[in-house]
């Protein structure tokens, strides 16, 4: 069952207004369906924009941040609980930890990374979470092509596509986590070895 959703997204304060609008949607919608978020612990951009958002709604919100921005003094008051992490590595593990779904918004290289590593985990089995991108304004669209380069040319398998959904806005995103069942099949030896 899903209850916490890990939410992926800018810490930017410079992204068009219609990224802000998406992802307080999102929140309030999360919230309505009754999940939780899990973020990245900040006051800023897209990030703060769903979570606060979800909390003005009911929802509960965790926050993880690594030490480097903690001491910024950009992080939030707002949390029931921000885990406070050595480095980027054992925050995006924490968040994998405490979370049952991800849902990446328009981001820079940190949700890059982020959703990256998310899609080999379950790649390779480690778990079975929902993966969603959310596409705000077609911000997604040359990732997505990329990931079909990808499989096209023989670095993936076809199924790798079931990884992750793509969604063009905040209702499919939280529609498909409310009817989401996994039957993704991970990475096995004959997947690598055989051609």
């Amino acid at each position: 069952m899903i209850k916490n959703v890990c939410v992926f997204a800018s810490s930017s304060e410079r992204v068009e207004k219609c990224y802000f609008e998406d992802a307080e949607n999102l929140g309030k919608l999360l919230a309505a369906s009754g999940f939780d978020i899990v973020y990245g612990g900040s006051s800023l951009g897209l990030m703060w924009a769903c979570a606060g958002a979800a909390k003005a709604n009911g929802s509960s919100i965790s926050g993880v941040m690594p030490e480097k921005l903690y001491n910024m003094g950009v992080s939030t008051d707002n949390c029931v609980e921000l885990t406070v992490t050595p480095c980027m590595r054992t925050r995006k593990a924490k968040m994998d930890e405490i979370s049952d779904a991800v849902i990446a918004l328009p981001g820079g290289f940190g949700t890059l990374e982020e959703l990256s590593e998310m899609i080999v985990q379950k790649q390779l089995g480690y778990n079975c979470k929902p993966v969603v991108i959310l596409n705000t304004n077609g911000f997604y669209n040359k990732l997505i092509e990329f990931f079909d380069t990808i499989i096209c040319q023989n670095f993936g398998r076809g199924n790798h596509r079931e990884i992750y959904y793509v969604a063009q806005t905040p209702q499919e995103a939280v529609e498909y986590l409310k009817n989401y069942k996994s039957d993704f099949k991970p990475v096995t030896k004959e997947d690598i070895y055989v051609k």
